[in-house]
This record gives structure tokens, C-alpha cells and sequence, in this order.
């Protein structure tokens, strides 16, 4: 069954098949040929993005670098009204379970839902166990099969019962279908037996690892004369079969070079092989990054997509790493580049928000904790070049030095003197606009010659000053040591005033950033330091942040110093209708 095929009249659907089959010579296989089959022509991610969004739901992923996009709730596609079987007619296919009549279940508007999230919720309502088959997002639509005529009447009785979590009520279709792909040209016992026999040869016991790169080529296969495609729903299955049956521990799964262009298929893995951590897809035919999203429960830690059309679809490297971990929040390597390591819950505690003045949602707070934290961490131990992609391109920075009247001690200072913009004592307009650090290449060389820190995060306050539907302003105060120079072990005072919005792919990015520093009284030098650190900044940790922010994004760095002027104006936030 093509993966575009609308739902037709059932009576003129099986004359069509008949006919197909009646004037065909050719091998059932033919329509599966990769020029025949037509991708899903899935739409580009929908829907406007709303910090507002981020402050209500309570299931919102808090990652650092994106917001959660709410997808659009489309148009209800007339075909899934065609045929919906009255009841009297489901209780008939009841009685004769022998027959083993297929069912064809269809969600209008499912795109927004994860795999696991919708099955879960329908099966909790459904008294009757069921197994969808051949499960795909088709267009805007869920689409899956169940063969037990019970299972199906349970579904239709649900249609317009449940909510989602935005509390619109779910549709859900039910047609009387013929044998989905997967079971119409599922390989025989003999065939299995080969594929069996193939992929042990390819299977390493020590690795847990199972490289199937260009299975299609596999000799053992082709002198069989099976047909392997990994793009073909039936080939897949049968594989994915083997993994779950002679390969439950597996961790490792190469993919590559098998003109993978949609991911329905390899999804079941969630369910087949949910311990698999790492994940080769690279020089397949992947289009758009809609398809990992079909992915998103597993939890891998290394991900290969090179060579794949999809990789040349963002407008930078950052956009494309904050697509994948958007998808995959544990990931700490792609395409071969580590990543950097993620703040967990309980690091978020670290930094607790003004009570008197913060009266927003907990899902904002921990947005802005998440985004700060991820910050320092690069600030503080990593390389500094490599927060050119949390600025805008149009963002702006300045740094002012105040000091105390009766004890002006400018000496400690005086590696921050010559960048610093105090509007009380800088009279010269022409110095002021100088020292205005505007745009992103030039706040990250500026921020990279500033000395080495290391922040005390237990100490600093955060105040969440403003928050409109595409902007949040929040302020930082605390303390900070140097950890080179002239000063070292100095310790400073300074507040940091941050406001964000949304950028391109709904990632969070900086407009403006303000720093003010000043030396630290005796009480704030006493306290500093006091409550010992956790262990996601020891050593270890800071030189494996150091490696993987250089790794990552000095070539970015190179690729973005000159070319920065086809990004979004200043204030003007682009999202998607």
C-alpha cells in the first residue's frame, strides 16, 4: 500500500486491486522499486512559537537552545469520512474472528503526536490488547493497522472521547482494510532463515553492535536471490524481527548507505530495541529533520546523519545540532563530534529565582536555568568562541566596571578597563558607540579575551524581570574568581542582565546582554565558594566541556566570522504560520 494512498470507497478500492492483479506479470516486489514508491510528502513543522506556551505545559522538554514548537492543527482530510463502519457491521467481523479482517486506523491531525504518547492513550482507554501495524505519519495524519476486529470496534467507540494535552478531542477513523505491506509481502520462513543467517555474520558479540551498511549487497542475500531494501516496510520489519529476537542486547546499529528516506519503519526499534544507544543513518535519503522526531524515544548517546539531504536543510551548524537535540536530549556525539554534556534536573537547583520579585511559571523558570547554566558551563570551562551560536547575529554587549567612591582600587580592574562603557563617567559619544560591542562576532571576541572565571552558580540570584509571548528578560547576580592573570584568585561582584528570544528553528538566542562588574565586598569574598560544586564540574568534566565546545564549533566559527549579514533583523523574530 502506497504510503500516500487516500482512503477510498472499499467496494471500487478492491475492484481496482483486482484488476491491478488480473493485468500484472510483474513480481509483487516491483512496486516497492524505490522510482514507484513516493515519499510522504511531509510538511515542514508548523506553528507559532510562544514563550507563553513554554509557561503552561508541564510536559515541556527544557532544553536549552530550543522551545517546543505547536503544530498546526491543519485541515481534517475529507477521506477519512469516507468509510466508517456502523456498529452492527463491526459486531458481525466480531462474531467471525476466523476471518481475520484487517482495519485501517486513521488520526486526522496526529502529526503532533509522538508513536508511544498516542498508543499508550489509546490503549489505556481500549479494554481489548492491540498491535498497530505498519504505524506512519502520512501527510498530517496517524495511520496504522489492527487486525483484531474487537481491537477495532474499541477504537471506533473512543472517537471523540480522549484530549489531547491542549484538550482538543482526537478523532479517530476506522476502515476495513486489506493486508497492510508489511504482511502482504512479509518474507517466507526459508527467506528468514537467510536473513538470519546474514545478519549473525554481521553481528559483533563483543560490541553488541550489527552493521547492516548497503544490506542490500549483503552476498549471502543476493545468492539467495532476496531482496533486501531497508526502505521497503516489509524488508525493515523482517529485520527489525531478527533484532528482537536474536539480538535484545544489541547497543549499536549501523544503517548507513541503504536509501533510508523516511523513518516509520526504523522506528519501531523504540519498541523493538529500546536499549540501542548508538544509531549510524549517514549517506541515507532523509529529506527533512520532521523524521527524527519519529525517533524521539530512544535514547541514544552517538548519532551519524552526514550525507544525508536533511543535513543541508539549516541555515548553520547550530540550528542543525539544536534540531538533533531537540530529538535527542541525551546525545553526546553526532556525526562523530561530541557534543556538549546537558544539565540534568537536579543541577538545575543550583540557582533558585528571587521569590519576592518572580511570580512566573515553574516550566519558565527551568527554561531560563537551563539556558544560563549551559551557558556558564561553556563560559567558565569550555571554549568561549563557541557561544557565537547563543548570540543573535544582531545581538549587542556591553561591560561596565563600577566602583567604590572611597576606595577606587582600579588596579584590580584594569584588565576589564578598556571595554568598559560607564555611561557615568564615559562622556565622549563617539567612545560610547565604539565600546558597544554590536553583533555576535565581535561580543564572542570580546568575551574571549576577558580573563578566565569560574563562577560560584551557588551564590547567584535570578530574577526573571520580563516576559512577553517572544521575549524574557532575567537578570543574574553573583560572584565569580578569576583564574588567570595579574588577579588571580580575585574575586569579583557582577549582575547580568540577558534578554532572549526565539531565533530561526526556535532556538533561544541572546539581543542583548549587559555585564556589570565590581570587586567584591569582604562579606561576598567570605561566602564565596563556601557550598562545594557538583560533580558535573570537576576536573574531568571541565576538560571534556573544553574539548567538545573547541570540537564542535571552531569550524562554525570560521564559517560564520564573515558571513553573517542574511540573518533576521533585530527584533524580528521569524516563526513558522
Amino acid at each position: 500500500m502506497d504510503p500516500n494512498d487516500e482512503t477510498i470507497p472499499l467496494q471500487e478500492k478492491e475492484k481496482d486491486e483486482l484488476s491491478q492483479e488480473s493485468s500484472s506479470k510483474e513480481s509483487p516486489h516491483d512496486e516497492y522499486h524505490e522510482d514507484n514508491l513516493l515519499c510522504p510528502q511531509l510538511q515542514d513543522s508548523d506553528g507559532n512559537i510562544q514563550i507563553k506556551d513554554a509557561c503552561s505545559d508541564p510536559q515541556i522538554l527544557y532544553n536549552s537552545s530550543l522551545f517546543q514548537v505547536n503544530e498546526d492543527d491543519g485541515t481534517c482530510y475529507a477521506e477519512c469520512h469516507d468509510i466508517i463502519f456502523p456498529e452492527d457491521e463491526l459486531n458481525d467481523s466480531v462474531e467471525d474472528e476466523a476471518l481475520g479482517g484487517w482495519f485501517k486506523i486513521t488520526i486526522p491531525n496526529g502529526r503532533k503526536y509522538s508513536k508511544m504518547w498516542i498508543i499508550n492513550l489509546l490503549q489505556s482507554h481500549c479494554s481489548v490488547a492491540f498491535t498497530p501495524v505498519d504505524f506512519q505519519y502520512n501527510r498530517n495524519q496517524i495511520q496504522f493497522f489492527v487486525q483484531n476486529p474487537r481491537s477495532a470496534y474499541e477504537l471506533k467507540n473512543i472517537n471523540y472521547q480522549l484530549s489531547d494535552e491542549e484538550n482538543r478531542k482526537i478523532s479517530i477513523y476506522v476502515n476495513s482494510s486489506t493486508e497492510p505491506l508489511s504482511v502482504q509481502y512479509q518474507l517466507t520462513s526459508d527467506q528468514m532463515k537467510i536473513l538470519k543467517l546474514s545478519m549473525k555474520k554481521r553481528y559483533n558479540v563483543s560490541r553488541k553492535s550489527l552493521y547492516l551498511k548497503k544490506f542490500r549487497f549483503d552476498p549471502d542475500l543476493m545468492d539467495h536471490g532476496i531482496d533486501i531494501f531497508l526502505n521497503r516496510r516489509s524488508c525493515m520489519t523482517a529485520t527489525l524481527q531478527v533484532i528482537q529476537e536474536d539480538y535484545p542486547e544489541l547497543l549499536s546499529l549501523n544503517l548507513s548507505n541503504n536509501k533510508i528516506y523516511w523513518l516509520d519503519g526504523v522506528s519501531e526499534l523504540i519498541e523493538r530495541a529500546p536499549q540501542v544507544k548508538i544509531l549510524d543513518l549517514s549517506r541515507n535519503l532523509l529529506k527533512t529533520a520532521w523524521e527524527l522526531e519519529k525517533m524521539k524515544g530512544l535514547k541514544l548517546k552517538e548519532l551519524w546523519l552526514e550525507g544525508n539531504p536533511l543535513c543541508s536543510t539549516f541555515p548553520d551548524h547550530s540550528a542543525y545540532v539544536s534540531a538533533v537535540l531537540n530529538c535527542f536530549p541525551e546525545l553526546l556525539h553526532l556525526d562523530g563530534w561530541k557534543l556538549f554534556p546537558t544539565v540534568d534536573e537536579d543541577t538545575l537547583e543550583i540557582i533558585k529565582p528571587r521569590k519576592e520579585s518572580y511570580r512566573g511559571s515553574e516550566s519558565l523558570k527551568n527554561l531560563v536555568m537551563q539556558f544560563m547554566l549551559q551557558y556558564y558551563l561553556i563560559y567558565d570551562y569550555g571554549d568561549r568562541r563557541s557561544l557565537l551560536t547563543a548570540y543573535h547575529a544582531h545581538s549587542c554587549f556591553s561591560l561596565t566596571i563600577t566602583f567604590n567612591s572611597n576606595k577606587p582600587d582600579i588596579r584590580t580592574l584594569e584588565e576589564y578597563c578598556k571595554d568598559s562603557r560607564n555611561m557615568m563617567k564615559l562622556k565622549d559619544s563617539y567612545l560610547r558607540l565604539r565600546l558597544l560591542k554590536h553583533k555576535k562576532c565581535k561580543i564572542v571576541t570580546c568575551l574571549h579575551e576577558l580573563p578566565k572565571t569560574q563562577h560560584d552558580l551557588y551564590s547567584c540570584v535570578v530574577d526573571i524581570c520580563a516576559q512577553t509571548e517572544k521575549m524574557i528578560c532575567f537578570s543574574v547576580n553573583g560572584v565569580f574568581k578569576e583564574m588567570e592573570g595579574k588577579s588571580e584568585g580575585c574575586i569579583r561582584a557582577f549582575t547580568r542582565t540577558f534578554i532572549l528570544t526565539t531565533g530561526r528553528y526556535s532556538r533561544l538566542c541572546i539581543v542583548n546582554d549587559e555585564m556589570i562588574l565590581r570587586n567584591a565586598s569582604p562579606s561576598e569574598t567570605k561566602k564565596a565558594f563556601s557550598t562545594t560544586m557538583p560533580t558535573i564540574f570537576c576536573a574531568q568534566s571541565r576538560q571534556q566541556m573544553k574539548d567538545s565546545s573547541t570540537q564542535t564549533d571552531l569550524k562554525y566559527l570560521e564559517d560564520e566570522w564573515g558571513s553573517i549579514g542574511d540573518d533576521e533583523v533585530l527584533g524580528t523574530v521569524q516563526t513558522k504560520d
